[in-house]
């Protein structure tokens, strides 16, 4: 079978993230045939550091390409709906990084766009795709921790003094960045049932984006999940399913190499070791979403049922929710 042949929008550290977690699936499945960067040296840079045949100085010249299947989306949140628009409208498969939008009426936009095209889109939540979550959904679907009643988790780094995380300008906040990791993983153990409330608390920093939310979410049959983003303080990045019967532990939940079962025994998923140097935290489990869309590319789909656009317009709007009780508006929610 044919490789699937890749288009890297964007020169930036996540995309090189993304080459490198490629780099360890077979050649023959996985191929990047051309970058784009907004800036031509950049591109070529890029291209020459990862072996990539083609590079160029805009993203319509990648659009352009007859000879790409699926094409990556690394750029800064604030440039998905643009870019992925551009990008279906050309009838590129997609593969957005997260968030795959600064609000839920551009998810919309987006996500209607894939479906009037009939053209692959996915939203890059990439942790979904581990063994580790494939493990989690199997103990929790036999029944072996009961009901589910609470999910906890939390996700923190000191990273406020980013720009793209400080300035609102460029949609920065925790909620946007971290919040999303602990709401798919709420929405996930829920089956993307809609919560009866939700409840927010969190504060600002002097720029006006938010620092660190808590959110409650409130299910039917008094179940519920806590989640905490915060973007000044290391937290313990864990995820815990607490069931009538057991619980079942996640550690390091946005990217996991193991599982601690009701049991207490631990399930380990080795990642494989990068051929390059990273710049964050077990990247080279990107490998399992690119999986994915090679699958349902092949297969003729134009979602994932990991990660369907239901289940990213869902969490876009648990994040609006989230940013209008704790007050941050961006330029994007007045259009």
């Amino acid at each position: 079978m044919a490789p699937t042949r890749w288009g890297i929008v964007s020169a930036g550290r996540i995309s090189n993230e993304f080459k490198i977690a490629l780099d360890t699936l077979p050649q023959e499945e996985h191929q990047v045939v051309a970058v784009a960067a907004r800036n031509l040296v950049s591109a070529q840079e890029f291209a020459k550091t990862h072996d990539i045949p083609r590079a160029y100085g805009s993203y319509a010249e990648l659009a352009a390409q007859q000879d790409i299947d699926a094409v990556y989306i690394g750029a800064i949140h604030t440039q998905h709906a643009p870019v992925t628009t551009m990008m279906l409208q050309a009838g590129k498969p997609v593969l957005c990084e997260k968030p795959m939008s600064v609000n839920s009426r551009e998810a919309r936009q987006m996500l209607g766009l894939a479906k009037e095209k009939n053209v692959f889109f996915m939203e890059a939540i990439w942790s979904r795709f581990f063994p580790v979550y494939l493990k989690a959904r199997e103990i929790i679907d036999s029944g072996e921790i009961g009901e589910v009643k609470l999910v906890t988790a939390c996700f923190g780094f000191p990273k406020a003094d980013e720009p793209r995380m400080k300035e609102r300008s460029q949609a920065g906040g925790s909620l946007l960045d971290l919040g999303l990791y602990p709401v798919q993983f709420a929405c996930m153990v829920f089956k993307g049932e809609e919560p009866e409330d939700i409840t927010v608390s969190g504060h600002l920093t002097e720029e006006g984006v938010d620092e660190t939310v808590s959110i409650i979410l409130k299910y039917s049959g008094n179940r519920m999940a806590t989640l905490v983003c915060c973007m000044s303080s290391l937290l313990a990045n864990e995820a815990y399913v607490y069931g009538t019967n057991g619980t079942v532990k996640i550690p390091s939940f946005w990217s996991p190499q193991e599982l601690v079962a009701p049991d207490g025994s631990t399930h380990k998923f080795p990642l494989p070791p990068p051929g390059k140097p990273l710049n964050y935290f077990n990247s080279t489990g990107m490998r399992f979403e690119a999986m994915e869309v090679r699958r349902c590319i092949q297969e003729g789909l134009i979602e994932s049922p990991l990660v369907t656009h239901a289940n990213s317009l869902q969490i876009a709007g648990i994040l609006d929710r989230a940013r209008k009780e704790v007050g941050v508006v961006f330029d994007q929610d007045k259009e």
